[in-house]
């Protein structure tokens, strides 16, 4: 196994007394002050990743006709099954096939909704696969409680209660995708996910062991960030840069398609509090605002405090086939 390029923390030791949760604390501030990303091991969720592997092999094995009977066209809410080149970033064709769940809910209806309402709905279940839907539950349920102890531990680390933004959460706008990045028979490397920055709060990002492709951005060049045994890759967004006025970094990555025939499995889980919830600005103690550097400002990217706003905009511009069936008054109006 590659040497990790990233900080290595472990979730373990906020169990293990006082001090060592002031540490883990210390080192979580500082990795996403630094770096935006980091290692995190001992969540305990080994057993329950086999299965997740299992099941996504298994999806991804269905026939074709199986895999689009649950096609994203046919959802006005970007859920389901993405085909193969059917998602960009930077408006470039990403390589990889996946399927998308969000929060079971039932559709917005109120045609006086936010525009961003339009996410919210049903996901889009494989009938051959009945199993996808237990096992994925499981995993949001797990991952949830995951994310929410960091998000407080960031609380308390960045001088703030430790019950800062539960009440954004209460709620939360959860994304899985479940991905297959196929290899590829060109000669120059793919192009899994171009260069892009999570729009919400939090990613944790399971990758099948064994197989690398991520990198981040550091020092304007790019590092791999292979897996490491038991341990996701953490990443924060835009939102959690915003609500620090870039104290802590949301940073660029992108993932780089394997050789064939090797091909690959990730599942990135995005955290983030509901659609119409807009996080506030933490009150940082005065010696580490002294070090915050801003928001990041991108003209071809703007960063909205409302999630829905942020999120909205990045399914829009991932999935155009989608946003031209579904949505097209918005693109008229956004154009």
């Amino acid at each position: 196994m590659s040497t990790p390029s990233l900080p290595v923390l472990d979730f373990s030791r906020l169990s293990g007394g006082p001090d060592a949760a002031a540490a883990f604390r210390d080192d979580l501030r500082r990795a996403t002050h630094e770096v935006g990303f980091f290692y995190l091991t001992g969540t305990g969720v080994d057993e329950l990743a086999l299965r997740l592997e299992k099941v996504a092999r298994d999806f991804f094995a269905l026939p074709e006709a199986d895999k689009l009977a649950i096609e994203n066209v046919n959802s006005p809410h970007f859920r389901g099954y993405t085909r193969i080149g059917g998602e960009r970033t930077q408006g470039q064709v990403d390589w990889r096939e996946q399927i998308d769940i969000g929060p079971e809910r039932e559709a917005v209806t109120d045609p006086d909704a936010p525009d961003f309402d339009r996410l919210t709905g049903p996901n889009l279940w494989p009938e051959a696969l009945p199993e996808l839907r237990e096992v994925v539950q499981e995993w949001h349920d797990r991952l949830s409680e995951v994310a929410i102890t960091l998000l407080r531990q960031w609380a308390l680390a960045l001088g703030a209660a430790e019950d800062f933004f539960d009440p954004y959460f209460a709620d939360p706008g959860t994304l899985i995708k479940i991905v297959r990045y196929p290899g590829s028979r060109e000669p120059e490397p793919q192009q899994g996910v171009g260069a892009h920055k999570d729009s919400g709060v939090l990613t944790l990002l399971w990758v099948e062991p064994g197989k690398g492709g991520l990198q981040v951005e550091r020092d304007g060049g790019w590092v791999d960030a292979p897996p490491v045994d038991g341990a996701f890759v953490v990443n924060i967004g835009e939102l959690l840069e915003h609500a620090t006025q870039g104290y802590l970094i949301a940073t660029n990555h992108r993932v780089v398609s394997p050789r064939y025939p090797e091909d690959r499995i990730s599942v990135p889980f995005f955290f983030n509090p509901a659609l119409d919830a807009q996080l506030p600005l933490i009150q940082l103690p005065p010696e580490l605002a002294a070090r915050s550097r801003g928001v990041t400002e991108d003209p071809t990217n703007p960063i909205y405090a409302r999630y829905g706003e942020n999120a909205l905009k990045s399914r829009l511009r991932a999935h155009p086939d989608v946003a031209a069936i579904h949505h097209a008054d918005l693109l008229a109006t956004r154009a």
